[in-house]
């Protein structure tokens, strides 16, 4: 069972690690709004603005072009940007987290300076800045979080949507229907435990960000049937941890995990996208296109512990 648990549980952590998965909600029908954050606007105009600066060099637009991408995949990443933007203001706010433009500064110099940082994204220097000081926001989050958390997950495999959305349903409910779809230990696993600071990959992941109660269920690739879901079945922030290991994280990793702890507060607060650019993934917490077949978030049944 333990082994059959560990590959579950890594083709789990290993797609959404990837950010493979897809999903996502209505967008809004108000004229002007690029994306809508509890009845905060960002309009169509700041977008714009940004995409405009982004194609403005020759060497981004090929740069693009040869990894396949365009204008609109752009356009999604300066949109799910402002959303994490958002929801990282509002969090350093409700926990007093500051960031002072010295500490942008030395973080830039870091990374080999300001020259050298706008010739490789797609940002000008304001932007720049602004997504350096979100990175440390973030940063601190993770920080302050990652330490003694650990979540446990029961699992099960499916091989269909329609599969994956009755089982993720049952899994949410619980009861002796929940208990049965453990018969087989070649398609199911319970109590696998993730630990944050042993496996950051998984803490920057849905995994982490789902309550306890809430399930999850995923396709970890289209062009096969598998399906994968997940219930969280505990939360725990008093794990024995080593402080070296968290020291060890990378930078990275902790910003990662810091966006993903801002998961609850995009599904309370309600992220609509302007339909033009596509839908917010509450899964990878990006936009994607909306073509793109959503996975399936299930809250708790009942009020979540924690």
């Amino acid at each position: 069972m333990f082994a059959v648990r560990m590959r579950v549980g890594r083709v789990m952590v290993g797609v959404l690690a990837a950010g493979i998965l897809i999903g996502g909600c209505g967008g809004p029908d108000q004229a002007g709004a690029a994306v809508i954050i509890d009845g905060d606007v960002v309009p169509l105009e700041a977008v714009q603005s940004q995409l405009e600066t982004a194609l403005s060099s020759p060497e981004r637009v090929a740069a693009l072009n040869a990894q396949g991408g365009g204008p609109a995949d752009v356009a999604r990443s300066i949109v799910g940007r402002e959303v994490i933007h958002d929801l990282l203001q509002r969090r350093a706010g409700a926990e007093g987290i500051t960031v002072s433009d010295a500490q942008v500064d030395t973080r830039i110099d870091e990374s080999g300076g300001a020259d050298a940082a706008l010739a490789s994204t797609i940002y000008d220097l304001p932007a720049l800045r602004s997504r350096v000081r979100d990175d440390l926001i973030a940063t601190a989050l993770a920080e302050r979080s990652v330490g003694g958390l650990t979540v446990t997950a029961d699992l099960v495999a499916a091989t269909s949507r329609a599969e994956a959305e009755r089982t993720a349903q049952i899994l949410q409910a619980g009861g002796p229907a929940a208990e049965a779809l453990f018969g087989n230990p070649q398609t199911s696993a319970r109590g696998s435990v993730y630990d944050a600071v042993s496996s950051p990959e998984a803490a920057g992941t849905v995994l982490f960000g789902t309550p306890v109660g809430g399930a999850v269920a995923f396709q970890p690739d289209q062009r096969q049937s598998t399906w994968i879901v997940f219930k969280v079945t505990d939360r725990r922030t008093d794990a024995p941890f080593d402080q070296a290991a968290i020291n060890a994280i990378s930078s990275s990793q902790k910003v990662t995990i810091g966006e993903r702890l801002l998961q609850p507060d995009a599904q309370r607060l309600g992220v609509r996208v302007n339909p033009r650019y596509g839908v917010w993934d509450p899964i990878t917490m990006r936009v994607v296109a909306d073509d793109q077949p959503p996975g399936i978030i299930l809250p708790p049944a009942g009020p979540s512990e924690r």
